[in-house]
């Protein structure tokens, strides 16, 4: 069988051949590809020189490039595009790869060389990006077990194939909730308070379905968001909330309670193995915060610095609510039509007054061009280029020399293949091969509402935010100018990686940069000052309550990985007793948000998720010093490229921070943009 992955790709830019890749490709390529990697662990052990920095640590940076390309491209695929035989197929790749990570971090000769250079360290004159490859490399063996006794090390490799395979488990049961639900209605009268836009796309989901004179509302949230925003059916609302809240809380085949539960108990028992008291404590270890305590302390202060603000932006709520005749008890499904009918009352605005303003192909011309006037970068699409879907839109990108920068793949609309939510990923790292700048091949998928018959795609801010986030993300990815793969782009802290994506939503609020995109769809008018300001007036609309939900989320994820699961007898009621304090509304008994977490369970923010807040604030003061020399001000922007986005993980966030900033950043930044305290003095 010729194999795609086992010969030389003849694509532009050595872009991955996705037209002529097929599922059975993937495993006889990963084997080979393990199997060239664990000869090259062979040679670094069997080479008799004194280990040195060079024949060790970086020969082991290079190890297994085959595997790599294969893994990274599967598991991208399996997100974006999975089918059953692909997730059939990763029940059988997940140990595997388990098996290679370890057959390299509990190879006892290997781990005696990498000791005996991180003991000579001090005497070896390494730059900043060595001597941070050698402290990771060194500090990811003892991490992986490197010192336990073979017993432990059976266990450890026991645990970690486990683990991978309940957590495909767990985004397959998410996946399959998902597919399996559709609202589908049949009486016109039950479309009342929908937007034009919101029925036609329902239109023509029911007619994708086979659905003839019926509108379908589905999970995905272009499908679901509209529906619980404009929607005066009270009780299909609550028929909708409680299907998106009860994804794989069913008791049924697909239920994920029992896989968590494994989930938590794994990574538990492997932090203790490794000596650690839990999970989070081992993975904040490596993480800016450094430890359970200081993340529990962060989230208190944030919780007590925005709980009166939300207790009191609820009470409004409840009472605007009432004023118009709503419900005399406030539900879980009510507060999004409400909010929005609120905030369109106290400024005269709401999604469907700006849509016609987001065109897609128009936020994505404004993405480019803030990226161009910020860092001189450009995109020219390309349609030379092999795709694994049809959506998919390819586009070369050039630094401000006019060079090749990276390759940039985006993927905007939802489908059944396709996990919900949006995210950045790369097919190809950046890293300096044979004195070769290796440019790296990235991409964002996204789940944006569908263009229909009569209209493109119209974004709702809230998309418009998310695009310039993942958009923020790309740029980690495509300015990263390493030595080494495993430091460069977004191989950064998990509690840093979300500064360059948060601060690019920052552009979003500002009318200098609105003004070069949003403009009306159908007449090309620029979007009205006073619809600008109106979103910058807004933008605080219920940040206490938008806070206090993230604060509860960053304290779920830290109690399910700082407790001893064996403490814990119901998913549910543990996540209430941790929720209840910043939830002002009784629990929906038919849902759980554990059972459909991704970000934690089966995605890499276990322990991690307060890293959205953590880097808002970093993001928060970053905006500052754009905001005090202007938006576009290439001398900040210089700074921040050289320190932040080409540096990826060279050296310490912290240190790369100061360098750009040239101190901390201020804990207040957040406070003062979220409305929460006043301005500086």
């Amino acid at each position: 069988m010729d194999n795609p992955f086992l010969n030389i790709f003849k694509t532009p830019f050595n872009a991955i051949p996705f037209d002529q890749i097929k599922v059975e490709h993937y495993m006889p390529a990963l084997e080979e590809g393990i199997k060239e990697g664990l000869t090259e662990i062979d040679s670094i052990v069997n080479n008799n020189e004194t280990p040195t920095f060079t024949n060790t640590i970086e020969a082991l940076e290079k190890v297994g490039p085959l595997m790599e390309l294969v893994s990274m491209t599967f598991s991208n695929l399996n997100l974006a595009e999975t089918s059953k035989e692909m997730q059939a197929l990763a029940q059988e790749i997940s140990p595997k790869l388990s098996d290679f990570s370890n057959d390299i971090m509990l190879n006892l000769p290997l781990f005696k060389k990498v000791e005996v250079v991180y003991n000579n360290r001090a005497s070896l004159h390494l730059n900043p990006e060595q001597s941070t490859l050698l402290d990771r490399t060194y500090k990811g063996f003892v991490r992986n077990g490197s010192k336990l006794n073979d017993e432990q090390k059976e266990r450890l490799r026991t645990l970690d194939k486990e683990k991978s395979q309940l957590s495909l488990t767990y985004s397959e049961n998410v996946l399959a909730e998902s597919n399996a639900y559709e609202l589908v209605i049949t009486d016109v009268s039950e479309l009342t308070g929908l937007h034009e836009g919101a029925i036609e796309a329902a239109k023509m989901t029911a007619k994708e379905r086979g659905k003839e004179n019926a509108w379908v509302f589905t999970l995905d949230y272009p499908s679901y968001g509209p529906f619980m925003t404009y929607s005066e059916n009270r009780l299909l609302k609550e028929q909708l909330f409680k299907a998106y809240g009860s994804k794989a809380f069913k008791n049924n085949q697909y239920d994920n309670q029992e896989v968590l539960m494994q989930i938590v108990a794994l990574r538990h028992e492997r932090a203790v193995l490794l000596g650690y008291k839990s999970h989070a404590d081992f993975v904040l270890e490596e993480r800016m915060a450094e430890s359970p305590s200081k993340v529990i302390s962060f989230l208190n202060n944030l919780l007590d610095d925005s709980l009166s603000f939300a207790k009191k932006e609820f009470e409004e709520l409840k009472a605007y609510s009432k004023s118009i005749g709503g419900p005399d008890e406030l539900k879980k499904w009510d507060v999004p039509f409400y909010a929005e009918k609120l905030k369109k009352e106290k400024f005269n605005i709401d999604d469907e007054l700006l849509r016609p303003y987001f065109k897609l192909e128009n936020v994505i011309s404004g993405v480019f061009e803030t990226a161009k006037r910020l860092y001189g970068l450009s995109f020219v699409q390309r349609h030379d280029i092999p795709l694994y879907h049809k959506d998919v839109v390819t586009y070369e990108v050039k630094n401000a020399d006019d060079e090749f920068l990276a390759l940039f793949y985006a993927d905007f609309f939802p489908r059944a293949g396709k996990r919900q939510g949006a995210w950045m990923t790369s097919f190809i790292n950046q890293k300096i091969e044979n004195g070769k700048n290796i440019r790296p091949h990235v991409s964002i998928v996204c789940n944006f509402t569908k263009p229909t018959e009569s209209k493109p795609s119209l974004l709702s801010f809230d998309e418009v935010t998310t695009l310039f986030h993942e958009f923020g993300h790309a740029l980690h990815g495509m300015c990263a100018n390493g030595q080494y793969g495993s430091l460069s782009g977004t191989n950064v802290y998990w509690d840093f990686v979300e500064l360059p994506s948060q601060l690019l939503e920052n552009w979003c609020y500002e009318k200098e940069c609105l003004d070069l995109f949003a403009k009306h769809y159908q007449t090309g008018e620029t979007i009205p000052a006073d619809y600008i300001q109106k979103i910058i007036d807004s933008s605080n609309f219920q940040s206490g309550l938008a806070t206090v939900r993230q604060v509860g989320l960053a304290t779920l994820d830290m109690a399910w990985h700082s407790n001893d699961p064996l403490s814990i007898a119901s998913v549910k009621e543990f996540e209430m007793s941790v929720t209840s304090k910043m939830d002002f509304m009784p629990s929906v008994p038919e849902t759980c948000t554990s059972c459909s977490f991704s970000h934690i369970f089966p995605g890499g923010y276990s322990a991690g998720y307060y890293s959205y807040k953590w880097a808002e604030v970093i993001d928060a003061d970053a905006f500052e010093a754009f905001k005090e020399k202007g938006i576009f001000n290439r001398e900040v922007a210089s700074d921040f490229y050289q320190n932040i986005l080409s540096a990826g993980g060279k050296e310490h966030p912290s240190i790369l921070y100061k360098r750009f900033r040239g101190r901390e950043a201020d804990p207040k930044a957040l406070l003062r943009r979220s409305g929460l305290v006043k301005e500086k003095v």
